[in-house]
């Protein structure tokens, strides 16, 4: 598909991008600001032919912290204070409780009616729990009738807690199948939220051909390619000062079970280098620090970057305090790692297929 194969392409890309920044004793954020990238006119964005690449990066501006966007599942516990033999929150009251979240992002299934009376339940947690949160909502591509998508979106503006607060929406992430995104009928949808490409955004092009057909924001994700984030970010601020008085054109970070370590630190600088606020974050729930990583190699990556982790049930954690993520330990030379992986424990490439079973 388009995404795994820009998969492919985004870990060469941040391989050579790791070596330019050693090489040159420089951070990510610098080798942007500076342009040692040499990011220019290109025939792959044609739309931004005559962008000052120059002016444009030396104005990004990376924040030192980030807040988490915790994912409510479809199957989650929304009510008490469950905690595994680890110690690890399993309900939502339990993850809010333990990390401060204030941003949230809620899981839908494509029922309107089922997916309408369990937001109304979440919310009303949350607006218990943590009052002036705000969240976004992800379809996960659920939503392949036209009919049911419009019945959610005039379900929503009836919902009493969005209804006392309808600005805690962020956006709608990816309601429709990829290959629906370009259907002339999301065009006059009329979403209360803005529309975020994620699933179907596999092209470089696919962000100016979704904005014809509706769509104001597109995802950043280190795996779907960091120079795609950084060309969608300029045409952001390009659309938004031809037309400051319409709706405008945004970017999200979200996430894709990013692990501690090289994942999770390269994907959170991406998030900061492209003036991010918050971004999702899921990894940490599907795997308990650096899962199966050599001993050795959790202990390089804590030491190296101590507020980014936390040291808990004997073992190192994301460190999220407060809401927040701690970003400063990456604003070093290299791509946002100070620490290397145990690459003599790491399995061969041909090996791969003997890991999933049968």
């Amino acid at each position: 598909t388009a995404l795994s194969t820009a998969f492919g392409q985004a870990v060469l890309d941040r391989a050579v991008l790791d070596a330019l920044c050693r090489a040159t004793g420089t951070s990510v954020y610098a080798a942007f600001q500076r342009n040692l990238v040499g990011l220019a006119h290109t025939a792959i964005a044609p739309d931004l032919g005559d962008w000052d690449w120059n002016a444009w990066l030396a104005m990004l501006a990376p924040a030192s912290r980030i807040d988490a966007r915790h994912t409510v599942g479809m199957l989650d516990d929304l009510e008490g204070d469950a905690v595994d033999a680890g110690g690890l929150p399993m309900s939502l009251p339990a993850v809010v409780k333990r990390y401060g979240h204030r941003c949230f992002k809620i899981k839908l299934g494509g029922d309107p009616v089922t997916d309408l009376a369990r937001l109304d339940n979440v919310l009303r947690v949350l607006d218990s729990l943590q009052p002036g949160h705000r969240f976004s909502l992800d379809g996960n591509e659920q939503y392949a009738d036209p009919a049911a998508l419009r019945a959610l979106c005039e379900g929503l503006r009836h919902l009493p807690a969005l209804a006392r607060r309808p600005d805690a929406l962020l956006y709608i992430e990816q309601p429709v199948p990829r290959d629906a995104s370009l259907a002339p009928a999301l065009a006059s949808l009329d979403p209360p939220a803005p529309l975020l490409l994620d699933e179907a955004d596999g092209t470089l092009d696919a962000f100016p051909a979704g904005r014809a057909h509706g769509w104001r924001g597109v995802s950043s994700k280190a795996c779907k390619g960091l120079y795609k984030a950084v060309i969608n970010r300029a045409r952001c601020d390009r659309w938004n000062s031809e037309q400051p008085a319409a709706g405008r054109y945004f970017m999200s970070a979200e996430d894709l079970t990013c692990q501690a370590g090289l994942a999770v630190q390269q994907d959170l600088a991406l998030a900061a280098l492209l003036g991010l606020t918050h971004a999702e974050r899921n990894g940490h729930h599907y795997v308990d620090g650096f899962g199966e990583a050599p001993e050795t190699e959790q202990s390089a990556f804590a030491a190296a970057h101590p507020d980014l982790y936390e040291l808990e049930a004997g073992r190192p954690r994301l460190a999220i305090r407060d809401g927040r993520i701690e970003l400063g330990s990456l604003d070093r030379p290299g791509f946002a790692h100070h620490a290397d992986p145990d690459f003599d424990s790491l399995r061969p490439l041909g090996d791969a297929a003997s890991m999933v079973p049968a």
